[in-house]
């Protein structure tokens, strides 16, 4: 017989933790399966009618389209979306979600402590486009100063980066893809990881530095230098420049050293992408152990992917205050109006890829998802790229797209950003490195070169107490300067995507 796990109580399909084979009956239910199943698969626990609530975590994940046998195979074939209950009971859960803060004894790392008090994880110089017309030039010159060993007399400086983009003109000069823009580009110049920046436009673009020196201020100002390719005389010209100007920066990047840091000094970007039927069920709880764990020390985790937390936004309005409530469910709103527009709905999400590792609907993936928050008060809401200052859980509106989304909450002040995975991801991110965790022993098996940690084995008897304390360690470890598995590989330069709203023009 398979193993299957239930989750819940209340659930009425359980999950296969192995393949099951043709003829299987993996509940004894006397209803063998017609054909193989995959592991992550969900197989009924009763039989259902059309329109009888499919639950999953305890929680409704869809309804039942057509009969359901017990012992049968639930997935979207005969299981489809529904609307979910909006009688938000908020702040219900807050003094619980208060008690659930983990007591520790403050703990430190070793990072790059800046003159405004903010600390780094890595000491970066970063070279940004405010153009996608400056976009080749700022490559090209990091590449040529890799090639040539720049670094090599520079042991406290991690990189040189190119932070490119496909915008910065045909755009309107102001409103949300204006705004979106100019706080990356300012929240990545200005970043704890980063030494010094490089700013490089054309010249006649639409985002310009003045104007962003304009709105920000000086805050961070005196670690970036801006020039633009017609002022230097074209391509060629603009890329010696830029190396002699990065050469002449080094011996000042170089000069601070790692000293010991308080936890309570990091913010940590949750992500999860490829997802799959474990995702929920391993990695992202772990995850949410380790979330706790970094808001017990007095330290940050952003919680974003407004459009995979859709249907699961109950858990989180529960353990918030009205203020923040009022934020994230008018962002929601607009998630839905904006998803209409463009023709979608919000169950266009799961993936093709999420749905063949056994996630069936928007509302299980997003039950999921949200487990990477772990259990902690939600403290705030920002908007995407917005400056991170609150300590806690916070939540930042993103969309799901793993590139985008983790892009703001870069910008927004993430040291680190911490990604599972249960299909597989190459994913990568620069200044802030990231770390990522495997949701299945097959995945960690089969992806060894880009998984940095393996959460399958909570199949097998390890707690989530112990696997989230494990995360946690690693957390500790890679900011204190350990190389992730997507730095080896140079991954992060064209995971550099900052959200595009708005008419190309």
């Amino acid at each position: 017989m398979a193993e299957v796990l239930i989750l819940n109580p209340a659930d009425t399909v359980a999950v296969l933790t192995a393949r099951a084979a043709a003829g299987a009956d993996p509940l004894g239910l006397g209803a063998p399966l017609p054909a193989p199943l995959a592991a992550g698969h969900k197989i009924a626990r009763i039989a259902m009618a059309p329109g009888d609530r499919v639950v999953k975590f305890g929680q409704i994940i869809g309804l039942a389209t057509q009969p359901i046998a017990a012992g049968e195979h639930v997935h979207s074939h005969n299981c489809a979306f529904s609307d979910h209950d909006r009688a938000y009971a908020v702040g219900a859960d807050l003094a619980q979600a208060e008690a659930a803060v983990p007591e520790m004894a403050p703990q430190n790392f070793l990072g790059y402590a800046r003159a405004d008090g903010r600390v780094g994880t890595r000491n970066m110089i970063a070279l940004c486009a405010t153009v996608n017309c400056s976009a080749t030039v700022i490559r090209h010159a990091a590449q040529e100063l890799l090639a040539e060993g720049a670094l090599a007399a520079f042991p406290n400086v991690d990189g040189i980066a190119a932070f490119a983009h496909g915008t910065g003109c045909g755009m309107a000069a102001t409103g949300r893809g204006a705004d979106h823009l100019e706080r990356v580009l300012w929240g990545t110049a200005t970043h704890p990881n980063v030494g010094a920046t490089i700013f490089v436009g054309l010249g006649c673009e639409v985002m310009q530095l003045a104007r962003m020196q304009a709105r920000f201020g000086e805050a961070g100002s005196e670690r970036f230098h801006g020039l633009s390719i017609q002022e230097m005389g074209g391509t060629r010209a603009t890329i010696e420049k830029i190396k002699a100007e990065v050469r002449r920066l080094l011996p000042q990047v170089n000069a601070i050293t790692r000293t010991p840091c308080p936890v309570s000094a990091l913010t940590i970007g949750l992500q999860c992408g490829g997802s799959d039927g474990f995702s929920g069920i391993t990695a992202n709880p772990a995850l949410g152990v380790a979330s706790d764990m970094i808001v017990a020390q007095g330290g940050t985790v952003i919680l974003s992917e407004t459009p995979e937390i859709h249907g699961a936004e109950q858990l989180l309005l529960r353990r918030t205050t009205p203020e923040v409530a009022e934020r994230l469910t008018a962002c929601l709103d607009w998630w839905e109006d904006y998803t209409a527009q463009g023709g979608g709905s919000m169950d266009n999400n799961p993936s093709p890829g999420n749905k063949q590792g056994g996630i069936t609907t928007i509302l299980e993936k997003s039950l999921g998802a949200v487990a990477k928050a772990g259990a902690t008060p939600l403290r705030a809401y920002y908007d995407y790229a917005e400056q991170v200052t609150a300590k806690g859980l916070v939540y930042m509106d993103t969309p799901g797209y793993d590139p985008v989304s983790a892009t703001g909450q870069i910008a927004g002040g993430a040291q680190l950003v911490v990604f599972t995975t249960g299909r597989g991801s190459a994913f990568g991110s620069k200044p802030a490195p990231t770390i990522k965790i495997a949701t299945s022993d097959r995945l960690f098996a089969a992806m060894p070169e880009d998984m940095d940690l393996n959460a399958g084995d909570v199949l097998s008897g390890v707690s989530l107490a112990e696997k989230g304390a494990e995360i946690y360690a690693a957390i500790l470890r890679v900011a204190s300067g350990e190389v992730t598995k997507s730095e080896a590989q140079g991954l992060g330069d064209n995971e550099f995507l900052p959200w595009q709203v708005g008419a190309v023009m």
